[in-house]
């Protein structure tokens, strides 16, 4: 069969997107689920979400420029298939050690599939688009947490299997994508010469300064996702007073659906004026979510995860749009994988931070500390932002 064409080969690649971010997000609404059941406490509950991104760091650090060597096609292909492995151990597990197995092999599959992916869906847009392909991948990672959310919630509250059934849906979707993504191109016209070797990942001298800008911006929208992912059913559960799991995921989703919703409208928006609008949200966002834990009202948590949500899509698209813009095209796979592995590794030490001390203190304050540090990553990007040259202005 022959190779998928250019616009085939974006839809594809963006589906792979909103799959690592599924994959990444199905444990959501059954956190509380497992906690109950296997008497855990918060710190083993975002343990098993921070296994992930730490997964991710550790495999990105190796592995980080392989596709720029032996195409996209090859390290997307290899990442789902372990990322299905992973989902697997999920869909049978008899005991949370099996969880923390799972999430290692998600992890290896998404690490190894993401940044290939978001570097394909640059070199699969259309001629004249790639410099909008941020906004996309924005809506592609908004659409995967979701559905993750969504379709968690409602086989939860309203099926049998109610820890399992979600990942058997998931194990298919993730199997369909890797069928149809086989059929990618096996290589493009940017792959980096020479063989493959394992080597540090490294940034090229003249895009460092808005790679810096930009990692810190995509870092304070990765740290969202650790509140409302791996405490955000705890949240709306134990401090809202949220009782229905597809109540609370569609609660989750609503901010998911705002960061997708939010990317079209702004693709033409330049990548500063976008993390300057990230940062502000960003805060707000967050400050209103502490707000409507002290008041225990669910209203005020919808808008919290509404604004927030406003500020994930804008701090995400504008960091990852200047990184992007300033990345060679030869080490693009390998520059986008720095910028994920910083990423990921402040999401899952956040995560583990949190964990310890909502169980040694409490979830208020857990949730409090880590919008302090989201608001700090925030102001960061907020200042550094507006000293960047016109050169890197590139859009979003």
């Amino acid at each position: 069969m022959r190779p998928l064409g250019r616009r085939a080969s974006f839809g594809v690649a963006v589906g792979v997107v909103a799959i690592a971010l599924w994959t990444s997000a199905a444990p959501t609404v059954t956190y509380p689920l497992y906690a109950e059941e296997w008497d855990l406490t918060p710190a083993v509950t975002t343990a098993i979400f921070a296994v992930y991104p730490l997964v991710v760091v550790v495999v990105m650090a190796a592995f980080g420029n392989l596709s720029d060597y032996v195409g996209r096609r090859a390290a997307i292909v290899t990442g789902l298939g372990f990322a299905l492995v992973g989902v697997v151990f999920f869909a049978v597990a008899p005991g949370v050690e099996w969880l923390f197995v799972g999430r290692v092999f998600m992890g290896i599959g998404v690490a190894l599939s993401f940044s290939p992916a978001t570097a394909a869906v640059v070199e699969f847009s259309a001629p004249g688009q790639a410099s909008r392909a941020s906004a996309f991948t924005t809506m592609a990672t908004a659409s995967g947490i979701a559905l993750a959310t969504l379709v968690g919630g409602a086989l939860i509250e309203y099926a049998p299997f109610p820890t399992r059934l979600n990942y058997w849906v998931l194990l298919a979707v993730v199997a369909a994508v890797l069928v149809v993504a086989w059929f990618l191109p096996r290589h493009t016209v940017v792959e980096a010469q020479g063989r493959w070797r394992p080597r540090a990942i490294s940034v090229p001298a003249g895009s460092r300064r808005p790679f810096a800008i930009g990692v810190i911006s995509v870092t304070s929208a990765f740290m969202i996702g650790v509140i409302v992912l791996s405490l955000g059913a705890d949240i709306a559960k134990t401090l809202i007073g949220s009782t229905n799991a597809l109540v609370t995921g569609a609660i989750i989703s609503v901010n998911a659906v705002t960061i997708g919703v939010a990317a079209v409208f702004v693709r033409a928006v330049r990548a500063p004026t976008l993390i300057l609008w990230g940062a502000i949200a960003t805060v707000v966002g967050m400050s209103l979510m502490v707000l409507s834990s002290v008041d225990r009202s669910l209203l005020l948590f919808l808008v919290s995860g509404i604004i927030a949500g406003l500020g994930y899509s804008f701090a995400f698209a504008g960091g990852l749009g200047l990184v992007t813009a300033n990345a060679p095209a030869q080490h693009r796979a390998a520059t986008l994988s720095a910028m994920y592995l910083l990423a990921y590794f402040c999401q899952g030490s956040l995560a583990l931070l949190l964990g310890i001390v909502a169980t040694i203190s409490s979830l208020q304050w857990a949730m409090e500390l880590g919008v302090g540090i989201i608001c700090l990553f925030s102001l960061a990007s907020l200042a550094l932002v507006t000293t960047i040259g016109r050169t890197a202005e590139e859009p979003a």
